[in-house]
């Protein structure tokens, strides 16, 4: 059975674009151009994953998934959007989403983003505090990391990164796999800024939690 994709994006040549390619992949899409059809056609159907554009006519797309939420629809969401400020990033997470992708990206990312939240079946807890270790939570809805409940401030990147190994905890992340989620698609991955990245979280977490594969990537282990 095909997975079913609620599209939203005022871009109506985007739009096009996405479904196109998304029903070349098997996917079945709904497309929208306007947030409030978008909240109508939400509970008038189930969906696997949400594609939200934030700037569109209407509800944009924070509130609209805000909102969703509150109602306790658990559906994943991914935001693409133009919007690139640390604000916007954590407003995204605020809001309810499990991926954010800023335009312009390829469709082979956005593909790999999609299939990767699919196949963990990943869906919102009431609970969003993830504990990690004793005196250190994650709280998935907020974005933010607490360490002896006060916030550890860490950058956008990092952030990401934090992101990434808390849905795939135990699960060893190549390094590509983590360079098409941390880096933007017109960015130039580095990988000696990974490595500052994953030192300044080891800082936090211990070294026992982050495990480097030798030429393979990363685990962030529970054990």
């Amino acid at each position: 059975m095909k997975k079913r994709i609620l599209l939203l994006e005022d871009d109506l040549t985007l739009n096009e674009t996405i479904v196109d390619y998304l029903e070349e992949n098997n996917f079945e899409v709904v497309a929208l151009y306007d947030g409030d059809d978008a909240n109508e056609t939400i509970y008038e159907s189930n969906f696997d994953l949400f594609l939200l554009d934030v700037n569109v006519p209407s509800l944009n797309g924070f509130e609209l998934l805000k909102r969703c939420r509150e109602e306790g629809v658990k559906t994943p969401a991914i935001f693409i959007t133009s919007l690139n400020s640390m604000d916007s990033f954590e407003q995204g997470f605020e809001s309810g989403c499990d991926d954010y992708i800023r335009k312009p990206f390829e469709l082979k990312e956005l593909l790999i983003r999609i299939q990767s939240i699919l196949k963990r079946g990943y869906f919102h807890k009431s609970d969003a505090k993830v504990a990690i270790v004793d005196n250190i939570t994650f709280d998935t809805k907020a974005n933010l990391l607490y360490k002896d409940n006060e916030v550890v401030k860490l950058n956008l990147k990092e952030l990401k990164l934090l992101n990434l190994f808390m849905q795939n905890q135990n699960e060893l992340l190549s390094h590509e796999r983590i360079y098409d989620t941390v880096w933007d698609y017109e960015e130039e991955s580095s990988d000696y800024s990974l490595r500052t990245y994953i030192k300044n979280l080891r800082k936090i977490f211990g070294k026992d939690r982050i495990i480097s594969v030798k030429k393979l990537g990363y685990r962030f282990t529970t054990e």
